[in-house]
Order: structure tokens, then C-alpha cells, then sequence
């Protein structure tokens, strides 16, 4: 029998004790193994979960978990940094193997809990960490272990996709995307984290790491969220064929790696770019499998308990394993000036003779080159959006030829441009 503690039950907390306690029949049948939720810690004892509990499983010291001897598994949802790290190395140190969905704290502290799990010979699980319910990691660490990685493209935050789809479907403004995700708490009433891709590339790092060796890296990891996004952009982009999502992007190039978070435009007939409300997927091409696509739930207590139980069976089952960097210091991580993709620029210019000339003219003098334009709202001598799609170009060309560019007389306003994934 193997003994399980949860620290915290909240959200999350409460899915995993619902999933053991009223599945543990179905787990032995299936698994052969049989798992006992022991104890659950939480500063508030007395609010009801809506989950029944036996007798005396509820306390509110979480070290009445880290130091039972009985207990086989620390599972820490309490998130955050401190005092989350404490209680899982100091179950590390009592001979604990660990279960988390604290993708925050792995991705940027992370090192110092892997390398104590070394020490230890005991597994950190973190299988909820990224895309609630999809299980990702066990594809990435088993299912694909046999291929070299060559993309990862992720939709894996359920709120920059929901405000997204809303702007999108109806034409509404992020503003009021937001305010009606914050309605519907699919947003929190600081929705940063989310809104400006630091949620996503904590998930990044992990993955990367994964799919990779590297050392996690999340210092190094581009991040623009979608607060800049417009209906009007939308609306151009679907005119072009496109969906705009908040995408996780790691690819390795010539022995670099890149690692971006960022709107980015994809053709509609993607099946990714069909990924809408708060449901994640993420695309995976291996050289031998070819492209792979995982998608479901990526949050919520029953998908994320879903991951967090799948960490345990494993470990019940004597599957034991860590995050091995086993190319550290082996791959460069890619200077974002140096990547290449394709480019969505929309321009504000007066509407005069000569004015595409101009700006293709300096676009040309960087090595950018046309594939689409779209000229509207004609109105002679005044300020009308021109947009421009280009073929592939290196952002540190893009930039300096932006810059160039706003400081023609005929542009009147600041460029705009979002980055392009797709076959050209």
C-alpha cells in the first residue's frame, strides 16, 4: 500500500482527495496497486470542500504529513514559492517522493528541488504542472523518448485563450474579454500572470527541459502576452487566413534552442488554431513519430487532480524518476534577435502616391520580403492601416527596420506586427 499526504485543498487539492478516495477501487483493479489517501493539511480545516472525508484525515500542520513515517508521498498544491519549496525539500529529506503542480517554483527554482530529489533517489512528479489533464510530461518523458524533438507548439493557458476567443468570435475589445473571463473566474482580479505569458513560459521552461536536457531556463525565455492585441488585428488576420493565439514556442535549430511565448498568427486550417474557449493542446513533432497533437482540460480540479493521482500511481507502481538534464550546457538557448519567422506588420500610413515604395523599399534594404498586402479605407491624404505579410525574416532585421520605418514622414503612427508560424 503506498500512503499519500496533500498539502493544501483548495481547487486542486480537493480533485485529488475526491479522485482517490472515490476511485481507489478502480486504481487496484487497473493498476494492481492499491493507494490510501492518509492525511490532507490546510490552514482552513472547517470550509466545506464538498468532498466526504474519513475521521481525522484534516489537520492544519503540514508537517504532521512531512514527518509520518507511514506516508510514502508529499503532494504539495499549495503553490507559490514560500512555503512551498520547504515543505517539499524537507520531505525530499525525509525520505518522501513528491508530487506537485507548482510549475512557478519548478521553473524558477526548480533546480535545487531536482538535484535534492537526486541526492535522495526520490521522484518529483509534476505532471499537472503543465496543461492540467493532458498528459504531456508522460508523453514527452515516455511515449516520444525514442525521438529527437524538433518543435513544440503549446496553447497552454486557458485564459489568454478564452479572452482570445472571445475577441475573436465576437469582435470585442480585451478589455471586455477580460472583464467577462474575470466574471466567469476563468481570469483572476490580478490576471498578469496570464495576460502577459508568464504562466505560459513557466509551463515552457518545463517542457523544454524536457524535451531537450537543458538546464531550466525560464531567464531566458521571450515573453509578450496579449494585452496589445486588437479586434482590428484580428479582423486582419482572418482576412489573411489566420488565427492569432498565445503561443509557447521551443524548437531546436542548429544545435540552439529557442524559447518564446507570444501572439502569434497560424492558418485557420491548422487543427491547433481550432483550440478555442480554456481548453490547452499542445503540438509535438518528434523526427520519427512526425506531428502529434494533445488536447483537453488544462485546469480545474478534476483534469489537474487527474495528473496529480497519475504521478502517484507511478510512483506506487515503482516507476521512479526525476528531471534529468542530461544536455546542460550542451545547446545555446537562442537570442530572440536571431530567430527567423514570418511577419504580420500592420502600418498606419498617409494615403499618397508612393507610399508602398517607401516601405517595401526599406523592408527590401533588411532582407524582408512581401508575400501579402492589403490596402483599405481609402482616404486620400489621411492616416489608413496597410498591412503587410512577409516571408521568413530574422527579428533583429525586423526590428531595425520597424525602427526605421516610424520614422518615415508618411507613417503616422507606431508599427504593429505579430509573428507568423505556418508553411510559407
Amino acid at each position: 500500500m503506498t500512503n499519500v499526504g496533500i498539502i493544501g485543498f483548495g481547487t486542486v487539492g480537493g480533485g485529488t482527495a475526491r479522485i482517490l478516495l472515490e476511485n481507489c477501487d478502480l486504481i487496484k483493479k487497473r493498476t494492481g496497486v492499491e493507494v490510501r489517501l492518509k492525511k490532507i493539511a490546510d490552514l482552513d480545516i472547517e470550509r466545506d470542500r464538498g468532498v466526504t472525508l474519513p475521521s481525522g484525515v484534516l489537520t492544519t500542520d503540514a508537517y504532521e504529513i512531512i514527518n509520518d513515517p507511514e506516508i510514502d508521498v508529499v503532494v504539495e498544491l499549495v503553490g507559490g514559492f514560500k512555503p512551498a519549496k520547504t515543505f517539499i525539500l524537507d520531505a525530499l529529506k525525509k525520505g518522501k517522493h513528491v508530487v506537485t503542480a507548482n510549475k512557478a517554483l519548478l521553473a524558477q527554482e526548480g533546480q535545487e528541488i531536482f538535484a535534492e530529489a537526486q541526492r535522495q533517489n526520490k521522484t518529483v512528479g509534476f505532471e499537472a504542472a503543465v496543461a492540467g489533464g493532458i498528459p504531456i510530461i508522460k508523453v514527452l518523458r515516455e511515449g516520444l523518448a525514442a525521438n529527437n524533438i524538433v518543435a513544440i507548439y503549446g496553447i497552454i493557458n486557458g485564459t489568454s485563450n478564452y479572452i482570445l476567443t472571445k475577441m475573436t468570435r465576437e469582435g470585442i475589445g480585451f478589455d471586455s474579454a477580460l472583464r467577462e473571463a474575470q466574471a466567469l473566474g476563468y481570469a483572476e482580479a490580478n490576471p498578469a500572470f496570464d495576460i502577459e505569458g508568464i504562466d505560459t513560459a513557466h509551463k515552457l521552461t518545463l517542457l523544454s527541459s524536457l524535451a531537450y536536457g537543458i538546464d531550466l531556463s525560464y531567464d531566458k525565455v521571450y515573453k509578450e502576452g496579449i494585452t496589445a492585441i486588437t479586434p482590428r488585428n484580428i479582423q486582419f488576420a482572418r482576412e489573411l487566413g489566420y488565427k492569432i493565439k498565445l503561443l509557447a514556442i521551443t524548437k531546436s535549430v542548429d544545435s540552439e534552442i529557442e524559447l518564446r511565448v507570444h501572439p502569434t498568427m497560424i492558418p485557420e486550417s491548422y487543427l491547433i488554431s481550432k483550440v478555442d474557449e480554456v481548453l490547452n493542446a499542445v503540438y509535438v513533432i518528434g523526427d520519427a513519430v512526425g506531428e502529434t497533437m494533445y488536447y483537453g482540460r488544462g485546469a480545474g480540479d478534476m483534469p489537474t487532480g487527474s495528473a496529480v493521482v497519475s504521478d502517484i500511481i507511478d510512483i506506487a507502481r515503482g516507476n521512479h524518476h526525476t528531471l534529468k538534464q542530461y544536455n546542460a550546457g550542451v545547446y545555446k538557448i537562442k537570442d530572440m534577435k536571431d530567430v527567423h519567422s514570418m511577419y504580420y506588420f500592420r502600418f498606419t500610413a498617409l494615403d499618397r502616391p508612393g507610399v508602398l515604395s517607401k516601405i517595401s523599399g526599406v523592408l527590401g534594404e533588411h532582407n524582408i520580403s512581401i508575400s501579402a498586402v492589403i490596402q483599405r479605407e481609402r482616404r486620400e491624404g489621411e492616416a489608413v492601416p496597410l498591412v503587410v505579410l512577409t516571408h521568413k525574416a530574422r527579428e533583429r532585421d525586423v526590428l531595425d527596420a520597424v525602427m526605421k520605418i516610424d520614422k518615415l514622414p508618411v507613417v503616422a503612427d507606431t508599427t504593429k506586427f505579430i509573428r507568423v508560424e505556418g508553411k510559407e
